[in-house]
């Protein structure tokens, strides 16, 4: 018996056409979104690795445990070598007796067997006067693993100014007035530039600079506040610092990791979750750190293959006073150090492993930083021969 179009089988064969059609908009809907993201993830503008905008493209799609349990499992099965480092991993030894060292910082302890030049400053860009506006220097922090090496820059206050410029995307929004990059006008005394912390999605801490909020600030959390005459501090928001006219810049990351001259109890376990996931203070991976010392001289730390408590190590053999972790992981940790005083010298990385570009931060790039300048820059920067 042959079927009527007014059969009941009729209009059922004629929608599920029209299902599997919707069914595969909705698919390439779905597949379209994240290919278009991605590729935007790799091409914007600033110096992330392919690895590092992977990752945050992963997390911003939700994939955050995924990424962070894969980020776990690989630092941590990779642990550094018990042997000393590469010659090419450390800074070259200073000279004898090489210039300004009368205003350095007292030179740090060091273990047994050290290398040529640990633990000895090194003066760098001079002022007027000749004395130095900083000193850089490298310790071994972990005594179980003698190829790890940590370098640390120390600033002398009254030499420099601090300044705290916004990234294209972090903190995120218009009208950031430096446009992501060093200024145009701080570029004759710039004398060094360096990473910020997390991605504030990742942490519960706020940004505040150039009058304005990136996100608000939170009592309690680890805190560089830079006041308007460009000195830095690093304290606990709402304990150490506080809100008012006084204070031109505010970057938070996490809890401090040094208070009162020694590492913060719990850091070798996080219990709570205080300096980020729960297990990357145990990851072998780049990272860095700040803090002020006794005499107010601002320290940046920064190695690789560094655990939570390894930095805190190095950040307290450098004498500081209160200190806290910046960002982590290979691709996010640059300290470039430049001359103003030697005309026509090239900037230069604290660490000569470190894998950015010396000159990042000159162009636009993704992440919030700290730019050192020096206070001369009115009055002149003197010439060295």
């Amino acid at each position: 018996m042959t079927q009527t179009a007014n059969s009941p089988a009729g209009p059922t064969v004629k929608r599920r056409p029209r299902r599997l059609k919707r069914a595969l908009l909705v698919l390439a809907i779905l597949l379209v979104y994240p290919a278009v993201t991605y590729v935007q993830a790799l091409t914007d503008p600033g110096a992330a690795t392919f690895a590092a905008r992977t990752a945050d493209w992963a997390r911003a799609m939700g994939a955050g445990p995924v990424v962070n349990a894969l980020e776990n499992w690989w630092y941590t099965r990779h642990p550094p070598a018990d042997n000393p480092p590469d010659a090419d991993t450390s800074p070259k030894a200073a000279p004898p007796a090489l210039g300004d060292t009368a205003n350095a910082p007292t030179a740090l302890p060091v273990l047994p067997g050290a290398l040529p030049g640990e633990g000895v400053w090194v003066p760098g860009a001079r002022m007027p006067g000749g004395q130095a506006a900083d000193y850089t220097t490298f310790v071994r922090p972990d005594r179980s693993h003698a190829s790890v090496v940590a370098g640390i820059v120390a600033f002398d206050q009254k030499w420099i100014r601090t300044s705290l410029i916004a990234g294209t995307k972090e903190p995120g929004g218009p009208g950031w007035p430096e446009r992501a990059r060093v200024p145009d006008s701080l570029r004759t005394a710039l004398l060094a530039t360096f990473n910020s912390g997390f991605k504030l999605r990742d942490t519960d801490g706020g940004f505040f600079a150039d009058g304005r909020y990136g996100k608000p600030l939170q009592n309690g959390m680890a805190s560089l506040v830079i006041d308007r005459s460009g000195v830095a501090t690093v304290g606990v928001w709402g304990r150490d610092a506080h809100p008012g006219p006084q204070v031109a810049a505010v970057r938070q990351n996490l809890e401090l990791v040094v208070d009162g001259g020694a590492p913060v109890p719990g850091l070798a376990g996080n219990p709570a979750g205080q300096w980020g996931s729960a297990r990357n203070q145990f990851q072998y991976t780049w990272r860095s750190g700040v803090g002020t010392d006794a005499h107010g001289r601002l320290i940046y730390v920064a190695g690789n293959q560094l655990t939570l408590t390894a930095l805190a190590g190095a950040l307290v053999s450098a004498g500081v006073v209160r200190g806290m972790e910046l960002d982590i992981h290979s691709g996010m940790v640059d300290c470039n150090l430049f001359r103003p005083d030697l005309k026509g010298s090239a900037p230069v990385t604290l660490l000569p492993s470190m894998p950015s570009t010396p000159d990042r931060y000159l162009d636009a790039d993704q992440r919030d930083f700290f730019a050192v300048t020096a206070r001369a820059v009115t009055r002149g920067i003197p010439t060295s021969g």
